[in-house]
């Protein structure tokens, strides 16, 4: 039980330095000492903010050896939640799995994914890669913005929703004459 709640406080903790870090670099009125050298990279050469949160975040790892300090779980955690864009679509998937797995109708998108899942009987990982590749590619020939973060949660979105949903699905039944996690509510009281 304590370690539950370390972890809850470590993620907890994380998120909330996620979002104040967001909240002052949108204040523009001036970022944290950190974030003035990841946004100066970040204009400079180029790639994210929260890729060189992540990468230096690595780089300083070595300068832990000779001060014989440990990495731990909170370590990682650090740097990719602090690193916003791996937490951001992971969090994305959890809470795509929490609310669809609520069974109390999912949003217009992602009913458009639990319906073709369900008539096509393909995975919820290829249904869902498809339908945001063929909005991104959409989007870009109207001239929208993209980048590596677009294409990486093009990408993972929907093998996290796949993980994640059947994991966070409430059922009425129990779970071993549970037939699939996207099966609608009224057919699984039947």
């Amino acid at each position: 039980m304590l370690l539950l709640l370390r972890l809850v406080q470590l993620y907890v903790g994380l998120v909330a330095y996620a979002v104040s870090m967001a909240l002052v670099i949108n204040s523009d009125l001036g970022n944290m000492p950190w974030d003035v050298l990841n946004q100066g990279l970040a204009r400079t050469i180029g790639l994210s903010i929260g890729f060189w949160v992540i990468a230096f975040g690595l780089v300083i790892l070595l300068a832990w050896i000779p001060l014989r300090e440990r990495p731990g779980l909170g370590t990682l955690s650090n740097i990719v939640v602090i690193g916003f864009l791996l937490a951001g679509i992971l969090l994305n998937g959890i809470a795509t799995a929490l609310y669809v797995g609520a069974r109390m109708g999912p949003g217009p998108r992602d009913g458009l994914m639990t319906g073709l899942v369900r008539r096509t009987g393909r995975s919820v990982r290829l249904v869902r890669t498809s339908i945001e590749v063929v909005v991104v590619v959409a989007g870009i020939a109207l001239g929208g913005t993209f980048g590596a973060g677009t294409i990486l949660y093009a990408v993972s979105i929907g093998p996290l929703v796949q993980v994640f949903l059947p994991r966070l699905s409430v059922s009425r039944l129990p779970r071993s004459v549970e037939r699939t996690a996207l099966e609608p509510a009224a057919t699984l009281a039947t």
